[in-house]
């Protein structure tokens, strides 16, 4: 079983398509950076009454989901890595709670579109902002 695990493992490091950290992260003069095409990127801005407590429930989520790492976080802000399954793109997640709302953004690293899984990870997350 070792043997063919170690016949099998460069193969798979192959395919984890990580790409370089786009440029664009962070918060600039208080927002996001808009996303530059929505065929690999999503934005969102939810309205919020209290925005430190629900950043503080999307923060445990995004933590809680699979093959996700938090890399950078503090009170208001938030960036994650998601690796997808099969091929492991990675993709940038990053919240920021604001005044009286939350702003995602979800962009891939490597590709000409994403197949609606950006948009797909902000609408699990706010569906979480509505219970």
């Amino acid at each position: 079983m070792a043997a063919l695990a170690s016949l099998f493992l460069p193969v798979l490091i192959l395919f984890h398509l990580v790409g370089p950290v786009p440029p664009e992260l962070g918060v600039h003069a208080g927002e996001l950076s808009p996303c530059e095409s929505p065929a690999h990127c999503s934005r969102s801005r939810w309205l919020s009454d209290n925005p430190e407590a629900d950043f503080t429930v999307l923060a445990a989520a995004v933590a809680a989901m699979p093959r996700t790492v938090v890399v950078d976080q503090s009170d208001r802000y938030l960036h994650a890595e998601a690796s997808s399954a099969l091929f492991g793109f990675v993709d940038d997640l990053e919240l920021l709670a604001d005044d009286g709302a939350i702003q995602a953004r979800s962009v891939s690293r490597l590709g000409e579109s994403d197949l609606g899984v950006n948009a797909a990870r902000l609408a699990e997350l706010e569906i979480l902002l509505q219970n």
